[in-house]
């Protein structure tokens, strides 16, 4: 696990920006369960983040509001597995498919109008319907 993380073929992470720490996991772990520290947390500053751009740290800001603290740290927490090797693997992968999603150019709106044909048919629709309940009404 050593090098950057590429995120995409303008960034990559460096390793040494990303603390871990550990915990004991919940869950099934057998005798281990009370005495190995196999839950991952991994925390990744992109608020003060040297390998971000100004543009990038925007958009990851934006996008994953819900995941980043008031102090612009990134936190993800893997405890699937009873390694602590696996649940970090799976915490960068996590951390990689993130950043990826939030870097992701969106595509802007076009604007389109309603064809004159759609409302030309809605209101024959509508006047249609509307001579059908005057003839219900002369019934009375």
């Amino acid at each position: 696990m050593d090098g950057d993380i590429i995120v995409n073929k303008h960034l990559g992470i460096p390793h040494s920006e990303l603390r871990f720490r550990f915990a004991r996991s919940g869950g099934r772990g057998g005798q281990n369960v009370n005495k190995v520290e196999t839950r991952v947390e991994l925390l990744f500053d992109v608020a003060h983040s040297p390998s971000l751009t100004e543009m990038d740290r925007d958009r990851i800001l934006h996008h994953l509001k819900g995941r980043i603290d008031e102090e612009g740290v990134l936190r993800i927490v893997s405890q699937e597995s009873r390694s602590q090797w696996k649940n970090r693997v799976d915490a960068v992968e996590r951390f990689r498919d993130l950043l990826k999603l939030a870097l992701r150019p969106r595509k802007k709106r076009i604007a389109t109008r309603i064809p004159a044909g759609v409302k030309a048919r809605r209101l024959d629709q509508k006047k249609h319907r509307g001579r059908l309940k005057e003839l219900r009404r002369d019934l009375e």
